[in-house]
């Protein structure tokens, strides 16, 4: 089904678009030739972008964690260009510190965000595209983190593992229903974006969490992280090609899964990355 996806003419939908993978995504489907809605909670950054791409945009303003304001993104998505081909669910938040000096309110935001976003968009949108009968195709943002959960990162290690449940979940319903509509999770790996920012909010700042923090900061604003826009690349491609597993750094990932995997069904204590 995803090699009759429509690029040219055709519509994305791109949540948390404001942002560094968000913005590489609009900038491919621009040049694909795609129709694009932007949707963040960041409308003067959402404007900006708008701005600079050579394709007809909607921009909508739009916080994921309320199901109406996903309702609101779909309606006006099919009222403007009467179709949805790609849909990014790729809203994310990062949250960082020890687990036991997160606030509720902060790790739950984080839940609100990253998984309960994902859930409502694909309330909003899977409906309609079933109804509408053609091929089309969702990519949920994941993180690596997901994969290799990471001290100090345990909000965020948690719900991009939820996101890989609730998207195979998601696939296998499609299948069941023969549905037209692919699926593909997508794990950026580290992209030199905002996310790492401010992640501790008003629960967090111990010495050692801003330090483990800075560090990953400047790895990946070095050789360690790829741009959005080499992230979209590979986005693409894969979506093209038809993979449920968007991988952008398999090499890093694979023998350090292996390992994880290995441990598991040995039943040996986690060996966890970066806390050794």
């Amino acid at each position: 089904m995803t090699s009759k996806i429509l690029f040219a003419g055709g519509t994305a939908v791109i949540t948390g678009a404001a942002g560094g993978v968000g913005g590489g995504l609009a900038r491919k489907a621009a040049v694909l030739g795609m129709n694009l809605v932007l949707a963040d909670l960041d409308s003067e950054s959402l404007y900006t972008l708008a701005d600079s791409l050579d394709t007809e945009v909607l921009v909508v303003p739009t916080d994921v964690t309320h199901p109406a304001a996903l309702e609101n993104l779909a309606n006006q998505a099919w009222n403007r260009f009467g179709r949805v081909d790609l849909l990014f669910n790729n809203a994310g938040i990062m949250c960082a510190g020890f687990t036991w000096e997160i606030s509720p309110e902060a790790f739950g935001r984080c839940f609100a965000v990253n998984v309960l976003g994902i859930h409502n968009g694909i309330r909003a949108f899977v409906p309609r595209m079933l109804k509408a009968g053609t091929p089309a195709h969702i990519v949920n943002t994941a993180s690596m983190g997901g994969f290799l959960p990471s001290p100090l990162l345990s909000p965020y290690t948690a719900t991009k593992s939820a996101v890989f449940m609730l998207s195979e979940c998601l696939y296998g319903e499609l299948k069941m229903i023969n549905a037209p509509i692919g699926i593909s999770v997508l794990h950026p790996g580290p992209v030199q974006s905002g996310i790492f920012g401010s992640p501790f909010g008003d629960g967090g700042g111990n010495p050692v969490a801003r330090q483990f923090i800075d560090a990953i900061n400047q790895q990946i604003a070095g050789d360690g992280g790829i741009t959005p826009d080499q992230s979209a690349e590979l986005t693409f491609a894969g979506i093209q090609a038809g993979e449920f597993w968007i991988l952008a750094e398999s090499e890093f990932l694979d023998p350090r899964f292996r390992e994880r995997v290995e441990g598991i069904l040995e039943r040996r204590p986690p060996k966890i990355f970066g806390a050794e």
